[in-house]
């Protein structure tokens, strides 16, 4: 079997008419296409409209090669980018849509899930977590199934939902990176009494010595992963066991080949695996079906209760979240495909349609809790 052409699709996933980044929130897919009729899909993440000009670039090096030699192939297009200097989420969205599509291919090929190459599945289905931040939101969540859900990094917040939906239910407060080290201690200790499942992100994660100084005087569980862009970013938090609970983007960490690597390492340290699934489409999303069903220390997965209405349209054969879980799909590869009519409906807006978010000086290195 040989690889005989990539397609790349860029599909609009924001109906909104605010956004924080470039051109809104957007989903690239790439379809990689052989000569024995199989294809496979995957999606790239980071920056999708400049990761799709990075994998046709790529596609050059992948005509001609055999699908089936997964790891190579990662380690080929890994090496041709290196000249690009350190990665980022460029050279790992473009690796991580083509990864994931070869994974597909091979299942297909073999007639099996892609959960049963990576060493069979240890679960039938994926428990989800939300995004709610007003005691409304969470009981909408936990009326549908949801156990867990996370809301924004605010004590009185957490408190205001405790007091809503009580205890039974699991709540982590999400940082995005916002806070200096002594404010982010002091809005985890304070947020103790109110027992949350984790702290996420609450100073720059790529700062190890911050990060450390917050693990070592809050006594909530700290997570983080979702800016990284390959397993190694995570090497030193693991090493010296300042995070509980790894939360990659598999769409930049390099796709279902990493997932499982830095699963192995997370395990290794007694850590957590929870991939951050809050922006990124349906078929990244079923890879990770597949390969939290693979290990043994998955504790969920994120997931946008409430997307766009083509998020199932666009790709066929994704599952549904349904009373809080996803269940894992049986059909050979990761189950899915993409729908090209639906996806060129979508077609991704203008810069210029948008209102933008920018933050102040203030929000983004904030020095003290709310």
């Amino acid at each position: 079997m040989k690889i005989t052409e990539l397609k790349t699709y860029l599909v609009n996933s924001d109906e909104g008419e605010s956004t924080d980044r470039p051109g809104g929130r957007n989903w690239l897919f790439v379809k990689v296409v052989t000569d024995e009729g199989i294809h496979g899909v995957g999606e790239g993440g980071g920056w999708p409209v400049v990761v799709e000009k990075a994998i046709q670039e790529l596609s050059h090096f992948l005509i001609g090669e055999n699908p089936f030699d997964i790891e190579r192939l990662w380690l080929k297009l890994y090496d041709v980018l290196h000249g690009h200097g350190v990665t980022g989420s460029i050279r790992g969205g473009a690796i991580s849509a083509i990864d994931t599509a070869l994974w597909d291919i091979k299942g297909k090929a073999l007639g099996v899930p892609v959960y049963e190459l990576l060493g069979g599945k240890l679960r039938d289905r994926i428990r989800v977590y939300g995004h709610a931040s007003s005691p409304k939101g969470a009981e909408d969540l936990m009326a549908r199934g949801y156990t867990a859900f996370k809301c924004g990094p605010s004590v009185s917040r957490l408190k205001e939902l405790r007091e809503a939906v009580g205890y039974d239910v699991e709540i982590g407060i999400h940082c995005h990176a916002q806070f200096a080290p002594s404010a982010a201690i002091r809005m985890g200790r304070e947020s103790e009494p109110y027992k949350p499942l984790f702290l996420e992100d609450p100073v720059l994660p790529e700062n190890v010595e911050a990060f450390a100084k917050v693990a070592d005087k809050v006594g909530v569980p700290l997570a983080t992963g979702e800016r990284f862009a390959t397993k190694w970013a995570f090497s030193e938090l693991l090493a010296r066991n300042l995070v509980d609970i790894v939360q990659p983007e598999t769409t930049r960490l390099g796709g279902i080949t990493e997932l499982k690597k830095l699963a192995a390492m997370a395990e290794a340290q007694a850590v957590t695996v929870a991939p951050h699934d809050g922006s990124v489409g349906p078929i990244v999303e079923m890879a990770n079906v597949h390969v939290l069903a693979s290990i043994p220390n998955c504790i969920f997965l994120e997931h946008k209760a409430n997307d766009v209405s083509w998020r199932l349209d666009v790709a066929p054969g994704a599952v549904p979240e349904e009373n809080g879980y996803i269940q894992v799909p049986h059909s050979p590869g990761l189950g899915v495909d993409i729908d090209e009519k639906v996806a060129a409906a979508h077609p991704i807006r203008e810069v210029g349609s948008f209102d933008y978010n920018f933050r102040s000086p203030e929000e983004i290195l904030r020095s003290a809790p709310d």
